[in-house]
């Protein structure tokens, strides 16, 4: 079951350094089409099939991720502009029983992403080294986050949902 609900792992934080940077950024920049690859040519029966047992359909997980990079693209204009700012969580079971999520095709939320993630994109490649140092606080997690953290967060999450639909496809026989 854990494989099934954390195919890549839980994430793990990482220091700061030049070379993970590029390679959180890029995959925030290419997150959009490698979630559109990974529910491609699937129709709505395997669209409305959840990852796991007792989890989110895919076409909840689609939503979920643009739900959730839309908040966090503004925590990351909030820690950016303000001083330690204690960001709004948000009950993400909930959101995706609303209507948006319940009758919306996924291509919506994937429009969506793909705008987003080149605003969010070009904001991270325009951060000063500082920048990333500078920290939000987390009610949910009771903590101060960096935005280096955050930024290894969503691009583990991007990859996380991803990978939990190719897992579903996979073990289904899919592709």
């Amino acid at each position: 079951m854990i494989e099934n609900q954390y195919p890549i792992g839980k994430y793990e934080p990482k220091d700061y350094n030049e070379e993970q940077k590029s390679i959180w950024i890029n995959d925030i920049k290419f997150l959009p089409d490698e979630l559109e690859n990974s529910i491609l040519n699937l129709d709505e029966a395997q669209l409305q099939t959840p990852y796991r047992d007792g989890g989110w359909t895919v076409h909840q997980v689609v939503h979920h991720v643009a739900d959730s990079h839309m908040n966090a693209l503004i925590r990351f204009k909030l820690g950016l502009t303000e001083s330690n700012p204690t960001i709004k969580p948000y009950l993400q079971d909930e959101w995706t029983a609303l209507q948006d999520v319940q009758k919306l095709p996924v291509n919506i939320s994937l429009t969506l992403l793909h705008a987003l993630h080149k605003r969010w994109h070009i904001l991270l490649e325009s951060f000063k080294d500082g920048d990333w140092n500078k920290t939000v606080i987390h009610p949910e997690h009771n903590k101060q986050m960096s935005l280096w953290h955050l930024l290894g967060m969503y691009a583990w999450h991007g990859k996380h949902h991803t990978a939990q639909i190719i897992h579903l496809r996979k073990s289904k026989g899919w592709n």
